[in-house]
């Protein structure tokens, strides 16, 4: 039964064959024998018309997207400078508070006895500093009243030895007296001498200096004193929303245990993403990028690029892009995720021609182009695709005259009133 139904498949494409060999006989025996021919049928081929049509910008696509992250522009750490215990909790976690505003309130009956005795020392000291000023105004005029006195009796003693010794000269008083005289006036002279040394060294010395010094260490005390009292109530360090933030009244704080709480700043806010080299390349040179909120394609910002990485980071391989939006209204939040325009719908307009005016030679991709007289070929540059047209990165400009049609049958240099001259049809004589 096998073989038979082999030899019926067989016959049956044997017959379909003869009857396709048939027809086609058939269909040049009616060629051959058409009106008017001479037993010979011909085939008209005509190449197409050389059309040529200005290069444009077109839309190419539409603007190359990121999607980015919505970030704090700035995170500042609330810290206890203080120990002891809360007292008052005033603000809440997620709240917005300014820079100043008071978040929680610590105890500090202990920080005001040590103000109270920093005040106690300090007036203390100033006491001291004034007792000793006064001391030495008292002392420096008893040394300057016993330099007065000191001179008055060397100018006197000066009178008696002139004195004596003019009456000696007269024979009214005799050798010793002139030398005792004398005797007096040179220690007149030794007194004064010492009444000025004793004044001079008291000039020269600084007997306040130390209460003074105790007097500055007692007021440097006091105002670490009521400064410290400020530590007692923990501000916020910026304005932003408070976050981390656990603090509960009773809780026991301390400036060693580090950080309670954070204030997000968020105005301005950041828009941070990670740019692959391509698209690095894309943004490189801007100062400012269109970004929008996924929810509400409509609503396009822009913002002002703040930092881009001049290098690649090794770990991620990107490079990382930040722009600083205002957000005064503080409509923008923490957490959320935008777009980000890396191009423009300008830059998107591009020099673009269509596909099938591209001549392929291997790897390389040329172009016919209208100059002057001439047809000249062009190795040309592609970049995207978008339906008919495609993106020429180098090789013709905006303007310039492209050849769309009949590029095929043009050579390099070709003129163009020869390739604008109605091609003659050529024939083929048909197959007998």
């Amino acid at each position: 039964m096998i073989n038979d139904s082999s030899r019926k498949r067989k016959f049956r494409y044997r017959s379909m064959g003869v009857i396709a060999l048939l027809t086609a006989a058939a269909v040049l025996a009616s060629a051959c024998a058409a009106p008017g021919s001479k037993g010979a049928a011909t085939v008209s081929l005509a190449p197409k018309a050389v059309k040529t049509e200005a290069v444009k910008k077109q839309k190419i696509s539409n603007p190359i997207e990121q999607v980015a992250d919505v970030a704090a522009g700035t995170t500042l750490d609330v810290v206890s400078k203080a120990n002891g215990e809360v007292l008052s909790v005033v603000k809440k976690r997620g709240e917005y508070v300014e820079k100043g505003e008071v978040l929680f309130v610590i105890d500090n009956k202990d920080a005001l006895s040590a103000q109270r005795k920093s005040q106690l020392a300090l007036k203390s000291a100033q006491e001291s500093l004034q007792q000793a000023r006064d001391n030495k105004v008292n002392n420096r005029k008893d040394l300057a009243d016993n330099v007065a006195r000191s001179q008055t009796a060397l100018t006197n003693a000066q009178q008696d030895y002139n004195k004596t010794r003019n009456d000696f000269d007269a024979g009214t008083v005799v050798q010793h007296q002139v030398d005792q005289m004398k005797q007096a006036l040179d220690n007149a002279q030794m007194n004064l001498d010492a009444a000025q040394s004793k004044l001079s060294a008291f000039d020269n010395s600084d007997s306040i200096s130390s209460a003074q010094t105790q007097a500055e260490s007692a007021s440097l005390s006091l105002e670490d004193a009521t400064r410290s009292l400020e530590n007692y109530e923990v501000k916020a360090p910026g304005s932003g929303v408070l976050t981390d933030f656990n603090v509960v009244v009773g809780q026991t704080v301390s400036a060693a245990a580090g950080k309670v709480g954070q204030v997000q700043q968020i105005d301005p806010i950041k828009i941070k993403t990670e740019l692959t080299e391509t698209n690095y390349q894309l943004v490189k040179g801007k100062q400012e990028l269109v970004f929008y909120n996924p929810d509400t394609p409509d609503k396009k910002g822009t913002a002002k690029i703040s930092y881009l990485a001049p290098i690649m980071s090794t770990a991620t391989k990107t490079y990382t892009l930040e722009l600083e939006v205002p957000n005064s209204d503080h409509g923008l939040q923490p957490g959320n995720r935008f777009m980000v325009q890396l191009t423009t719908e300008t830059e998107e307009q591009v020099v673009s021609i269509p596909t099938l005016s591209v001549i392929r030679e291997e790897s390389d991709t040329f172009v016919f182009v209208e100059q002057g007289d001439q047809y000249v070929k062009r190795k040309v540059k592609l970049g995207r695709i978008s339906g008919e047209f495609q993106e020429v990165i180098d090789g013709v400009k905006d303007g310039e005259k492209l050849v769309i049609s009949g590029q095929n049958t043009l050579k390099d240099g070709q003129k163009v009133e020869s390739a604008s001259a109605s091609p003659a049809a050529t024939t083929t004589p048909a197959a007998k």
